[in-house]
């Protein structure tokens, strides 16, 4: 199969004092609990369908991304506990305008000398047109969010 210049896919490692286990645990088994982390990015994330922590659980995320009020409805498609991956599938709002797939995947890994822990994202999309951009700036919003919640689950301890 040809690639296609509307396929793209975007990742990044963030280092953070929060475990491999705390952060994993957060997006999978308690994604309604994010926006404490950092409300001035993540306003809510709503249970649509399912149960959370459940692979098929449907949810609705309101956050804030280039200075706009967004939302974001996803089905989380894998939560593989045993290897800290969490996937989520974006099914409707602001992101499927501009692109016909999109799909971001976190794993986490112990960090360097077994303190904290690498967060990696991974977006994988596929563009509507030739006119969209990469999603960069999204990107980055997964990189500043990280780094919030680092801040905010070594607090937890």
């Amino acid at each position: 199969m040809a690639s296609s210049p509307l396929i793209g896919k975007l990742e990044c490692d963030v280092e953070i004092d929060a475990t491999p286990e705390q952060f994993y645990n957060m997006w999978a088994h308690r994604p309604h609990h994010v926006h404490h982390t950092s409300y001035e990015k993540v306003q809510g994330c709503d249970l649509h369908e399912g149960e959370f922590g459940k692979p098929g659980v449907i949810i609705c995320w309101k956050y804030v991304h280039d200075g706009k009020a967004k939302i974001a409805k996803q089905v989380v498609e894998k939560i593989d506990d045993e290897n800290k991956l969490a996937r989520f599938k974006m099914l409707e709002g602001d992101l499927m305008e501009e692109y016909k797939t999109f799909v971001i995947t976190l794993q986490t890994f112990p960090g360097k000398d077994g303190k904290g822990c690498i967060a990696r994202w991974t977006l994988e999309y596929e563009m509507l047109h030739e006119g969209i951009g990469h999603p960069e700036t999204l990107r980055q919003f997964f990189i500043d969010l990280t780094g919030d919640m680092g801040v905010h689950l070594t607090k937890e301890k």
